[in-house]
């Protein structure tokens, strides 16, 4: 498997690298969950190069994940705002929170504490059915091919590509 043929794999996790699953990209999607919307704020928060932050948010907005949205004419400024689809990675980026925090946080604790404005109690990621509401784990889950996988035997497909 090769990082530019991800896209084209038959596995959501493949095609989802494909989009997110650089760091700089990551990082760049917490900061727009934690309020960035400009590209200096990206650029700042990160300390990266300004071509990782203009490639990345490129590729973001390329995908549908951020939209770009213009507030200054002259010269043009654009910020960068989440799209639904981009929302719908939140879960990602908690799930990452809590896994981090849960080894890597270190003596002190966690560097960032997630609260819910709705309750006000700090809280961690779960995963739960979306039928029955039971807990997700690796024992609990099988997956098995869907109507969209690839028919053909990745050796195969290699040999072929």
């Amino acid at each position: 498997m090769k990082w530019e043929t991800l896209s084209e794999e038959p596995c959501s996790v493949a095609r989802t690298s494909a989009v997110i699953g650089d760091r700089w990209t990551v990082l760049i999607l917490r900061e727009a969950f934690t309020g960035a919307r400009r590209f200096d704020d990206f650029q700042a928060a990160l300390g990266i190069s300004r071509t990782i932050v203009t490639d990345r948010l490129a590729l973001l907005t390329g995908e549908g994940v951020l939209e770009r949205i213009a507030y200054q004419d002259r010269p043009p400024r654009f910020e960068y705002r989440l799209t639904d689809k981009g929302r719908e990675l939140h879960p990602v980026l908690l799930a990452m929170f809590h896994w981090g925090d849960r080894h890597y946080a270190g003596e002190a604790g966690p560097p960032l504490v997630l609260q819910h404005s709705g309750c006000g109690h700090d809280f961690h990621a779960v995963s739960i059915c979306s039928e029955c509401a039971a807990p997700l784990t690796p024992e609990t889950v099988e997956v098995r091919a869907g109507p969209g996988y690839h028919s053909v035997p990745r050796r195969e497909r290699r040999k072929t590509a």
